[in-house]
């Protein structure tokens, strides 16, 4: 029997009460998680390194890939903690859940990926049970222009990377529950990077559906992520400029 893959998306909680007056310093977290465009044959789209930096505690690598026009692709997301992680996911800088700007805040939705779990993300979630297909097109066919007439952050998948927060208390005290909310969308912003012209840039379609079931866990993200990756996928022509 053909066993379905179901992937987890994120119930962000809403923490009650002040913050507990005592101080706290979490362990950075080791490993990191990884993100890889792969095609439908299995092909990963090769990507070309540009910046690896940290900032107020969150790691930030940016790169270039060469996309392929009309094809089909995938994110595959590694996590290679020893923690379960939330990620926020842009393409074009739409969130790939609900299709809203995307700033990649962690009041966004987002997927849940297990310790040292692999998961793979095809398509623009419509419903809980469908997602319709990433694939390479021009910007003028492009979901985030088509449907939106979004243009300000073109050609990239964005990724941000979520600890889920811990709940230290002092001893012997109860503890506190939460409240589940729906995600709710952050102020639009660009996302900083290099863009070809209008005319040139790439873009990712809203393809043909696919069943695509996920289920719903709770999580509370930490304010702030601990990695974010930009890639900035371009036709090969434009990229051999750069």
């Amino acid at each position: 029997m053909k066993q379905i893959a179901f992937a987890m998306l994120a119930v962000i909680i809403a923490a009650l009460g002040g913050t507990p007056a005592y101080s706290y310093s979490r362990p950075i977290l080791p490993g990191e998680v990884g993100i890889e465009v792969v095609s439908d044959r299995g092909i990963v789209f090769q990507a070309i390194p540009y910046k690896d930096f940290w900032t107020e505690g969150t790691r930030v690598n940016k790169r270039y890939l060469e996309a392929k026009k009309g094809e089909n692709y995938g994110i595959v997301i590694t996590n290679r903690t020893p923690e379960r992680v939330g990620v926020v996911i842009a393409v074009d800088g739409r969130n790939i859940i609900s299709g809203k700007r995307s700033d990649l805040k962690n009041t966004e939705n987002m997927y849940i990926v297990n310790a040292y779990e692999t998961a793979r993300y095809d398509g623009w979630r419509t419903s809980n049970d469908q997602v319709h297909r990433f694939y390479f097109t021009d910007e003028a066919d492009s979901y985030s222009v088509k449907t939106f007439g979004d243009q300000s952050a073109m050609g990239l998948i964005a990724m941000a990377v979520y600890r889920e927060k811990e709940q230290p208390r002092p001893l012997l005290e109860e503890k506190r529950q939460g409240q589940a909310a729906p995600a709710t969308p952050s102020a639009a912003k660009s996302l900083n990077a290099d863009q070809a012209s209008a005319e040139k840039s790439a873009g990712t379609g809203f393809g043909d559906a696919r069943y695509s079931p996920v289920i719903t866990v709770q999580f509370e993200p930490e304010r702030s992520p601990v990695q974010k990756t930009v890639v900035k996928y371009e036709w090969r022509e434009v990229l051999c400029r750069k």
